[in-house]
């Protein structure tokens, strides 16, 4: 049993994780997101004596849910991909986040029997450590890490390319995920891969498999130009790590669409501004939809971004009808929000269907 929690990157992480350990096992994963107190033993009822591994995501909201999801599953193997301001609304802060999460490294098996995979880079994440009695294994982009990556090169919707480290081998990868920040990813599902003994040719062939891209994927408006549909949902995090992709990718004119990031409680204006400060200094045009997504404009035009060039909307249509007016061939085009502001539907209304 594995299971995978943190404030982003969980899905895309299990899916990677599941067509890692699939070279090998037989594999469950959790469909969709399935990764709540229904959700989880929804999925356990579908394991028959065939499979050799399942990969679980869990989610937290509240206090204690990891810890019951723990209960229930019994995982050996712990992955936590990061502590983000998601959920903040509900949890209250970060130190609760962190609580939270860290019940799953609290319920692991003592070593060699459990292992937790820290993120090496998250300092909230490193200091798991301390709360686990599990071998920890850490990834990331220090050469402090057990297994760790450098020489990470956004290849734009052609993948990325880096060096692994692992001991005292060196190797040289490419993988099919969407920007530069999908190394993560790629550095979980490999450390899992080692830990469940499979060997380099497996891990890498995992990696390779062309459909890891859960989220974000790249479709053309009906004028032709490039937009990239990260509208599942958002956190600071997340959004910088789109903005950075839009960033790497060519276009005439790259035009940010940016909505409110919801249930961020006490770390909403300064998550807001973040994103607003990184999205001036890619995006030629700003766009954004929804009361809070005004904090982005306001650091945007702050930040030296000519007025001329931000557009603030309250409704999905008003700002559908501008991308349609807009949009020309040549432009690339980040959209992304919270789930809640269904900026999918955006996307649904702009894409050329052939």
């Amino acid at each position: 049993m594995i299971g995978i929690t943190g404030s982003v990157g969980k899905s895309t992480t299990k899916e990677v994780v599941a067509q890692v350990l699939s070279e090998r096992y037989r594999t469950l994963r959790s469909p969709g997101n399935l990764n709540n107190e229904i959700g989880l033993p929804l999925t356990l009822l579908r394991l028959g004596s065939g499979y050799e591994r399942a990969v679980l995501e869990m989610g937290f909201y509240v206090p204690g849910e990891i810890a019951f999801l723990c209960d229930i599953a019994l995982p050996q193997v712990g992955v936590v991909t990061n502590i983000g301001t998601v959920h903040a609304e509900r949890a209250g802060s970060q130190e609760n986040i962190f609580l939270g999460k860290s019940e799953l490294v609290q319920a692991l098996p003592a070593a060699p029997e459990g292992t937790a995979i820290l993120n090496f880079d998250d300092p909230w994440v490193r200091k798991m450590e301390e709360k686990t009695k599990a071998r920890v294994f850490f990834y990331g982009l220090s050469n402090e890490a057990d297994l760790w990556a450098d020489n990470v090169e956004g290849l734009g919707l052609d993948g990325i390319r880096f060096r692994l480290h692992y001991k005292n081998e060196t190797l040289h990868v490419r993988v099919p995920m969407i920007g530069r920040h999908s190394v993560e990813t790629a550095l979980r599902a490999a450390a899992v891969g080692l830990i469940e003994g499979l060997n380099w040719q497996e891990i890498l062939n995992g990696l390779s498999q062309g459909h890891t891209q859960l989220r974000l994927v790249a479709v053309r408006s009906e004028s032709g130009a490039l937009m990239l549909d990260d509208t599942y949902n958002a956190s600071p995090e997340s959004m910088l790590a789109s903005i950075n992709l839009l960033d790497e990718l060519e276009g005439k004119r790259k035009i940010a669409v940016l909505g409110d990031m919801l249930e961020l409680g006490p770390y909403e204006r300064q998550g807001h501004e973040m994103v607003g400060l990184r999205a001036a200094q890619v995006a030629d045009i700003l766009v954004t939809l929804g009361p809070r997504a005004h904090i982005y404009a306001e650091a945007a035009r702050r930040t030296g971004m000519k007025p001329s060039r931000i557009f603030e909307f309250e409704d999905s249509a008003a700002v559908t009808d501008w991308l349609q007016k807009n949009l020309t061939s040549g432009d690339t085009a980040l959209l992304k929000g919270s789930h809640g502001l269904r900026m999918d539907r955006i996307i649904a209304t702009l894409e050329v269907h052939s």
